[in-house]
């Protein structure tokens, strides 16, 4: 027999690392890994792609991100590129002139470190734009930036209570200063238009063509549902799925209403039935536990420290009560959903495993495999725990590294202790924990090379300084086995993430092979061809 697809001149990169230099790929999966014997697999209509020293590598795949709101908000207001004050509000002045015709100025994507104590106020909104609502998402999507028209119209004035699980940003004199953090997101965000149909299945496929091109065959959207004035973007997805647009494999994890209990349960299986469809797959519950560390939302064991290192009363926010936690994975594992966990903050990631401690004792072992995701403070008791329980740290590289964001509003009010326990991706896999990998687009950059190139460094692509918590760094085969093979693992495609006879040929090329240069070039390595089951959906543009 013939191959359908032959790449030869490796090196390719196998389970075992390094040891082939040719695959043969045969309809949709791969048919034979091996050397220069595969070349007698070549016939007259088989398509074969000289490496030439670049390395084949299995898909990569993202085990948490945003698709859609990413590709809407590149449509609108686009702030992920500002760093400073100046530069954002110039942004949202030209945005502004350039859309006399919207009725509210939507986007988002700001950095809290361009403004003063992360928090930006209305009235620099209101000299942009006096007469239409602004509302405006940070980085972290976690917090919102508002003007005054907006806090008119949503009636939120210096008597307006927090929400129980959000907070209203004030000025010395009580007023609302601009922002809203967490909960407090939806009391303007509920009144924003929502984009149509046609809008969410655009920034679907937008969104999936950059994916694609950064060598992203598979991934798990963390957000399937109405969340904070967020649009659902399951339909996107059904309608992608059914025309055969959707050329990624895409699990689906489905929103858990904080505002709720078990009733909602049913409704999740009626939608996990409802919404699984050729490669979407709906069989995920996020459940989010907490916030943000900037913010002071990400639930800790401790209180947080003040601006002189004092300790305070604040210990973030559980969004969740443990015990309910408990009986709502227990049910969920029971019914087969996997749940997938926003724990930041140690007291939340204690509080997820414990959760899925209680679901083992009631349901036994189950292969639901349930993920962490964020991580960014473990405490050392709970390290151990995930080998144990059997649940995967989902790490975002990106996020462990010394950047303004980190070092001005984190450390200093973690204080030193916690703070050297941040993002412990050495110490979870020492202790036998899987490791997946995602990006939180468009939170961070959805780039595998460059959560790589972090994961191994421990420092920002491009950047110096010093190396964060070098003690916690990946080799170049851990993080490139996170993003293939460990993520395959918890989106559940067991027949992807690895280059094995058998598996589907999702595969990608790079323009390089990033082992055989140094670690500080990692993030300079690019895709250069990407397949999935055998089809390509990206070639790059050759100069």
């Amino acid at each position: 027999m013939h191959a359908d697809l032959l790449f030869t001149g490796g090196p390719v990169l196998t389970p075992e690392g390094r040891t082939a230099s040719a695959v043969a790929v045969a309809g949709n999966r791969i048919a034979a890994v091996g050397h220069d014997e595969l070349g007698e697999l070549a016939g007259p209509r088989t398509e074969v792609v000289d490496l030439a020293g670049r390395l084949l590598v299995p898909g990569f795949q993202d085990a948490h991100v945003h698709p859609v709101p990413a590709g809407l908000e590149l449509t609108q207001c686009d702030l992920t590129g500002a760093r400073t004050a100046e530069e954002t509000l110039d942004a949202v002045r030209a945005y502004a002139a350039a859309h006399p015709e919207r009725e509210w100025i939507l986007g988002g994507g700001w950095s809290m470190e361009a403004f003063e104590g992360g928090i930006p106020t209305r009235e620099l909104l209101d000299a942009l734009v006096p007469d239409r609502p602004v509302y405006l998402p940070n980085r972290d999507h976690h917090g919102a930036w508002v003007n005054s028209r907006a806090l008119e119209l949503a009636g939120i004035t210096r008597g307006t209570p927090d929400p129980a699980d959000g907070r209203i940003d004030r000025d010395g004199s009580g007023d609302p200063s601009g922002t809203l953090q967490e909960g407090a997101m939806l009391l303007v965000g509920r009144l924003t238009p929502s984009a149509t149909a046609a809008d969410r299945l655009a920034a679907l496929l937008y969104a999936q063509s950059h994916l694609h091109a950064l060598g992203i065959t598979a991934w798990q959207d963390a957000l399937v549902g109405d969340f904070l004035g967020m649009d659902d973007p399951s339909d996107a997805y059904l309608t992608a799925a059914r025309d055969g647009s959707l050329t990624a494999r895409v699990a689906g994890a489905l929103w858990w209403d904080r505002e709720r209990g078990a009733e909602q349960i049913p409704e999740l299986v009626e939608r996990r039935n409802a919404l699984t469809h050729g490669r979407f797959r709906a069989g995920s519950v996020k459940l989010m536990l907490d916030g943000v560390a900037e913010t002071g939302t990400a639930a800790l064991l401790e209180p947080y420290l003040d601006k002189c290192g004092c300790g305070t009363a604040n210990r973030g926010t559980s969004f969740i009560v443990v015990k309910q936690l408990m009986e709502y994975v227990a049910e969920l594992d029971a019914l087969g959903f996997q749940c997938h966990f926003h724990a930041l903050g140690d007291r939340a990631v204690r509080d997820a495993l414990d959760a899925i401690e209680a679901a083992r004792v009631a349901n036994g072992p189950s292969d639901t495999r349930p993920h962490l995701a964020h991580l960014q403070v473990v405490h050392p008791d709970d390290v151990p725990r995930f080998a144990q329980l059997g649940a995967t740290a989902n790490i975002q590289p990106l996020w462990a590294a010394h950047e303004p964001q980190m070092d001005e509003l984190t450390i200093p009010f973690l204080g030193p202790e916690r703070a050297a326990r941040q993002y412990p991706f050495g110490a979870l896999l020492r202790t036998g924990a899987r490791l997946a990998a995602g990006s939180d687009w468009p939170v961070s950059s959805p780039d595998p090379l460059q959560g790589i190139h972090v994961a191994v460094n421990r420092v920002e692509p491009g950047g110096g300084g010093p190396v964060f918590l070098p003690g916690e760094r990946l080799s170049l085969a851990e993080a490139f086995r996170a993003y293939t093979a460990g993520s395959a693992y918890v989106n559940r495609l067991d027949d992807t993430g690895r280059v094995a006879v058998g598996a589907l040929a999702d595969l990608v090329v790079l323009d390089r092979d990033p082992f055989a240069g140094l670690p500080e070039e990692i993030a300079e390595a690019k895709v250069e061809r990407t397949y999935v089951g055998g089809e390509a959906v990206y070639v790059a543009h050759e100069a």
